[in-house]
């Protein structure tokens, strides 16, 4: 069964390997193996730390194999983007250019630089081992971070936001970077990425024009892909908006991708979310492939027992809102999380126990607040 469980130490040279090998440029997790190393003990003492409030903390998870012991992808949260330095995007803006002796007024899309993300919780380093089929593995990894934000809320932001990857070609092009960052850096898109460490270096507000920048004026080329993800991003994107992201005013600064922002108490992992009590089942209940069953819908199911996060995707009962289920069983849903021997060890949970369940697509808002509360 795949499950997802903070990064260790031990886990290094398998990360390393993730690190070196996705496309796109994982920039939260450097290629250089000390730096890496320094990314994982941070995310060792974040998980320990006792958090009042989001700082330098840095939460990265793993996607396991609980039958091999392999590392089949990584996804992470920054408590605050840009917590030493600023964290810098282009802001959509429209600029108006007036001539009352000519009656004219035209508004005009302009980018400019800004660091107004800076400070706020951000979701990075998703990478999923392309040898997996299917969505539910993607999403596992991908939302269980949402769902352990909904049970830390004090670790971290408000509102969150993601940055996408922007188009680029075959070779790894990016028109926008073609027609922007190259007439300031000089350099190429890949090399540039890597050195930004995240877009948080001093050297972006240093080199990258201080004024706005006309939309108008960039190649068509340019201006097709503002906003627009990757296709190789589009399942990430498509992941992010059933969690509850939505486009936002901002786009990357170099590759010009979406910015997905989301206010974390209209996530479906707060308001879609139950806290339910750990039962028996036997044999082999619960799928795993994301795809509802006869018995009942595809659910992410986290436990955090003293600190220990797991998250695993499993078939149960319907949630309590659904209106498709009977009186007794939205009373059973309420009560009974029904996890086999395989979901209960991943887990590390026993009957009895209570844990949070995110359904993984939601239908309708939760009017009852049945949630877990904070367990920092």
């Amino acid at each position: 069964m795949l499950f997802v469980r903070p990064a260790r130490l031990a886990d290094l040279d398998a990360i390393a390997q993730m690190a070196r090998t996705a496309q796109p440029v994982l920039h939260s997790l450097p290629h250089d193996r000390d730096a890496l190393e320094a990314r994982i003990a941070l995310s060792e003492d974040s998980f320990r730390a006792d958090v009042d409030f989001p700082g330098e903390e840095f939460y990265l998870f793993v996607l396991e194999d609980g039958d091999t012991g392999r590392l089949l992808g990584t996804s992470s949260v920054v408590a605050a983007a840009g917590y030493s330095e600023p964290f810098y995007a282009f802001r959509n803006d429209a600029l108006i250019h007036a001539s009352r002796e000519l009656h004219v007024n035209r508004k005009i899309h302009a980018l400019t630089m800004s660091h107004e993300l800076t400070g706020m919780s951000r979701l990075a380093g998703f990478y999923i081992d392309p040898s997996l089929r299917g969505d539910a593995a993607a999403h596992l990894i991908s939302r269980a971070r949402m769902v352990y934000v909904a049970m830390n809320r004090r670790r971290f932001t408000p509102e969150v936001f993601s940055l996408l990857l922007g188009v680029t070609d075959e070779s790894g092009v990016s028109p926008f970077w073609e027609a922007v960052g190259r007439k300031f850096f000089g350099r190429d898109f890949r090399e540039i990425e890597v050195a930004s460490g995240g877009r948080s270096r001093t050297f972006i507000a240093e080199v990258m024009p201080a004024y706005p920048l006309y939309v108008p004026l960039l190649p068509e080329s340019a201006q097709r892909v503002l906003g627009e993800p990757d296709p190789r991003a589009l399942l990430a994107y498509e992941i992010h908006l059933e969690e509850g992201f939505e486009p936002d005013r901002y786009v990357d600064i170099f590759d010009a991708g979406p910015v997905l922002t989301a206010q974390v108490d209209r996530t479906t992992s707060v308001a879609a979310s139950e806290a339910r009590i750990v039962r028996e089942a036997a044999g082999d209940a619960n799928r795993t492939d994301g795809t509802d069953g006869a018995d009942g819908a595809a659910h992410l199911v986290a436990s955090d027992r003293a600190g220990e996060f797991r998250c695993v995707m499993a078939t149960l009962p319907p949630l309590a809102s659904s209106r498709s289920a009977s009186p007794a069983q939205r009373g059973r849903a309420r009560a009974a999380a029904p996890l086999d021997a395989a979901a209960r060890a991943a887990l590390g949970v026993q009957d009895g126990d209570a844990v949070r369940c995110v359904p993984l697509y939601r239908d309708e808002p939760q009017t009852e607040d049945d949630s877990m509360g904070d367990a920092s």
